[in-house]
Order: C-alpha cells, then structure tokens, then sequence
C-alpha cells in the first residue's frame, strides 16, 4: 500500500513550486507514495484583482525574487518566470476542488501551476482558468460556473482551517504519513521522511 503523502501548496508560492518539481518528483518516481494535495491560500488577504509584490514588500520584493530565482537553480528548476505581482487565487484554488470531483485534481493543478510559473498566466482570469479545465478534459461550461460556485468557494475555506489545525503555518507543508517536512528542502530530508513513514523504495 502506498505512503500517503498530504501536501498543503499554493499555485502562487514559488518554492512550494520548487519543492514539487524537485524533491518531490524525484520521491514519487523512487518510492511507493501517493500524493493527496490540499490548496492552502498562501496570502488569505491578497485581493481580487492582486497586488503589486513591491506593494506588498516594500523595499524587499527584488530581494525576494531573486532569492527565489537562487532556490529554483540550486535544485535544478528551469525556465521558471517570477512574477511581479501577486494573483489572488481563490478561483484557481475552488476550481481544483472541482476537479477533485471529477477525478482531475493533480491534472488541474499541474496544468495551472505550469501555466503560472512557466507561462506567466493570470490564474484569476477566468478564460485561463476555463482554458486550463478544458486542456485536462474538464467541461468548460461547468468549470466557468464553478470557479464562483459557493460549494468551491467554502470548499476552500474548509482546507485552510483543516490546514491551521494540522498546524500548517507556511507552505508548502507535507505530511508524509505523519511525519511532516516544512519548506522547499533537499531530497534527502524527503527520503528519510518517508522512511520514517515507511514507504517502500520501488524496484
């Protein structure tokens, strides 16, 4: 039976990014884990619309981005484009609960953190957001409605207080069976992780 990994991420957070292009992908290729992802507003505040990330760090957010852009070397993440501004992501984040019901959740959120991080997308567009359910065969009629649906929408609430409550305070944060590792850290923090856990290395 595969070790149950909960990871708690953000489509916006760029080292919970790094960490599932890296560490995390490295994991699930060499040992029996499963992935069970929970949406984690990075910043609850972020308004509709965004914000400037100079508005929001005044005087830091170049220092930010280029340590971010050090992180995404150092583990070997390419062709990652930084933003400027923030994306409020509460439609992104109601859309992948969606998906979760139709049985697309991972496929949702690999093609919108690729987009973000990759394409420069705005995940608070509408259109991108359908376009993005279309290319993982959601219907794009349903997904429009769903985005703002109040079902989504609590959904989203729920997964931050379960969040709070397991604890999680930054993200990403990853469960891996009940041992937790916090942050965008090496592959072998996660390998030994997941021995603890007990998960088995693939033949």
């Amino acid at each position: 039976m595969a070790t149950l990994i909960r990871l708690y991420s953000d489509f916006v957070c760029p080292f919970c990014f790094i960490a599932e292009q890296s560490s995390l992908a490295r994991l699930q290729t060499e040992y029996d884990v499963e992935l069970d992802w929970r949406g984690f507003e990075l910043n609850p505040r972020t308004p509709r619309g965004g914000v400037d990330m100079e508005q929001l760090f005044p005087g830091r957010a170049a220092g930010m981005r280029a340590h971010a852009a050090q992180v995404a070397q150092r583990f070997g993440v390419t062709g990652i484009r930084l933003p400027l501004r923030l994306n409020n992501t509460r439609r992104a984040l109601a859309l992948a609960e969606w998906a979760r019901t139709h049985g697309k959740l991972l496929e949702f959120r690999d093609a919108a953190m690729e987009a973000y991080w990759r394409q420069g997308a705005d995940l608070e567009d509408p259109q991108v957001l359908t376009r993005l359910a279309e290319q993982v065969g959601l219907p794009a009629e349903q997904a429009s409605a769903a985005m703002d649906a109040p079902e989504y929408q609590s959904r989203v609430d729920e997964l931050q207080a379960e969040g709070r409550a397991a604890g999680v305070s930054g993200i990403p944060t990853f469960f891996i069976g009940n041992v937790r590792v916090v942050g965008c850290q090496p592959y072998e923090v996660f390998v030994e992780a997941a021995r603890q856990a007990g998960a088995r290395r693939r033949s």
